[in-house]
């Protein structure tokens, strides 16, 4: 199992490439002006997409998953709270809102995309397949996700988002979470963009960041790599 990172010009958000050693491979969180570098990691390593799947429905993270989904043929999978955002990603972040803070940040990242030389109107995706349920239940059951040689655990972590997910893979004798904007090294995702809650964050960080193994790798939506031991010792979220 391999696993290569690349990083969307827009809000520095990283996309992963997960590689099974049957060539078949599942990518994470392409976000905006990621989609041709997709196309040339997957060709230089000999690779073929057998799923798209995104952490949560926030635009700097799911910009491109309609393109390369698109081009790989497969649908773009997430859970189903966040599913409502697919068909207006601005719009469900918060662009042309009356709440302030959610419009600085969805025009700051439409001026951001504009700024890379990215088409300011994300590429329509052609199917999207939706995990967990569309209620009001705080958590849902995992879902597993088998895709090629690729099998991912999603479990639902809301807070930053209704349907904010971690994806887990076992790779070898390590456990890996995909944590989007959940956790970072040393910070957590925000709660105060539309459908965040910071008591349901707080829940989610309580119940299932730190009910993960002490060792398990935590590759986030922005910035550096870190573990989940590393969190509970260092970061003011999470520590004590």
């Amino acid at each position: 199992m391999r696993i290569l990172a690349l990083t969307s010009p827009v809000f520095a958000a990283t996309c992963y490439v997960v590689a099974a050693d049957d060539g078949t491979c599942v990518v994470v969180d392409p976000g905006a002006g990621v989609a041709d570098d997709v196309a040339r990691t997957v060709t230089a390593h000999g690779l073929r997409v057998t799923g798209v799947v995104v952490t949560h429905g926030h635009a700097d993270h799911l910009w491109d998953a309609g393109a390369v989904a698109e081009a790989a043929g497969v649908p773009v999978r997430l859970h189903a709270r966040d599913a409502y955002r697919v068909a207006d990603p601005l719009g469900s972040l918060g662009l042309g809102s009356a709440d302030p803070t959610a419009r600085a940040l969805a025009d700051g990242l439409l001026a951001a995309v504009v700024g890379a030389g990215v088409d300011p109107a994300p590429p329509a995706v052609p199917e999207v397949l939706a995990f967990g349920a569309d209620d009001d239940a705080p958590r849902t059951r995992d879902a597993e996700l088998v895709l090629g040689g690729v099998r991912l655990v999603a479990r639902h972590a809301p807070g930053h988002t209704e349907g904010s997910t971690l994806y887990l893979l076992d790779a070898g004798d390590e456990q890996v979470a995909f944590t989007g904007d959940v956790l970072f090294a040393g910070s957590v995702g925000r709660t105060d963009l539309p459908g965040g809650d910071p008591a349901t964050m707080a829940t989610t960080l309580r119940e299932v960041v730190a009910a993960l193994p002490p060792g398990t790798h935590v590759l986030p939506g922005h910035g550096p790599a870190t573990r989940v031991d590393a969190e509970l010792r260092t970061n003011p979220y999470l520590a004590g």
